[in-house]
């Protein structure tokens, strides 16, 4: 796996070096105790996080001190396959078992990117079925998703209203329901998918996850999902089309993403780390 973004001990260890002796506030002391949490999990074997900014420590730290009081979104994208959706709710299941040890009421609510496709039901009968259908039909494109819906969906949820999200049917008639999920505000809005991170849509997220994974095992994965889905011989121009299109759309995300997190890593290992950042939030708040 080829890493485009640097690990630069020497410009994060600035974070690190500017507060050490003497941490002036609240805020740079969290600042310091993430530092090592993020520092000791890329240094360890097989780590979660391949890479970060050293600004999304700071933010992060604002955020769990109060110095930025409001609600927190989360946008995680990477190519089909790569462990996105479930790398998503291991987040979210370890944030909510949180939120009930600790009595917080709804502290995080989910968006699914995936979601907002276009409905394209009546097509696919036309066609004669979802194999037909795709071999001309681009799925692979930030276009065939209402990333501007997506984009009003959020900013209300972050703005403290309720939204009834839409719900897209993956498993091959892409009938989509519009308001059909309710959605309350809640202190974290997370989202995941393929364009999650895509120009439409970016700016509507605080911290932008990647998570990055070996071609090989990708594509494994998916060819295991197409069989589940039922798309036969067309599979394979499925893929090539979306791995062609991830070189446009999806991969360039990656440098931009202030965290970069490893699509490979065993499960229990991603609610490792995160439960190591929440005992900073334990220690500042509920200690």
């Amino acid at each position: 796996m080829t890493d485009t973004l640097s690990h630069t001990v020497d410009t994060k260890s600035e974070v690190y070096n500017k507060y050490i002796s003497s941490p002036v506030n609240k805020t740079e002391k969290i600042e310091i105790q993430l530092f090592k949490i993020f520092e000791d999990e890329i240094n360890s074997n097989n780590p979660v996080l391949l890479n970060y900014k050293p600004q999304a420590i700071r933010k992060i730290a604002k955020f769990i001190s109060g110095d930025i009081n409001r609600s927190a979104s989360i946008g995680i994208a990477g190519e089909t396959a790569s462990g996105k959706s479930t790398i998503t709710l291991d987040i979210i299941d370890t944030i909510e078992v949180f939120a009930r040890i600790f009595n917080t009421g709804r502290i995080i609510t989910r968006v699914n990117t995936d979601d907002y496709y276009y409905d394209r039901s009546e097509q696919v009968k036309q066609a004669g079925g979802m194999a037909e259908f795709a071999k001309t039909y681009d799925f692979d494109v930030p276009e065939a998703l209402e990333l501007d819906l997506m984009y009003k969906h959020i900013l209300e949820l972050l703005s403290g209203k309720s939204v009834m999200l839409p719900k897209y049917d993956m498993s091959g008639t892409t009938i989509r329901v519009d308001n059909c999920i309710p959605a309350e505000p809640s202190k974290i809005i997370i989202s995941e998918g393929l364009f999650t991170l895509t120009d439409k849509i970016k700016d509507a997220f605080d911290f932008k996850i990647y998570v990055d994974i070996d071609n090989k095992i990708q594509k494994e994965r998916f060819f295991i999902r197409a069989n589940e889905r039922g798309l036969g011989k067309s599979a394979n121009t499925i893929y090539q089309n979306a791995s062609n299109k991830a070189g446009i759309y999806i991969r360039p995300c990656k440098k931009q993403a202030d965290i970069v997190l490893s699509g490979e890593a065993q499960r229990n290992r991603y609610k490792i780390f995160l439960n190591e950042i929440l005992a900073v939030v334990k220690r500042i708040h509920f200690s």
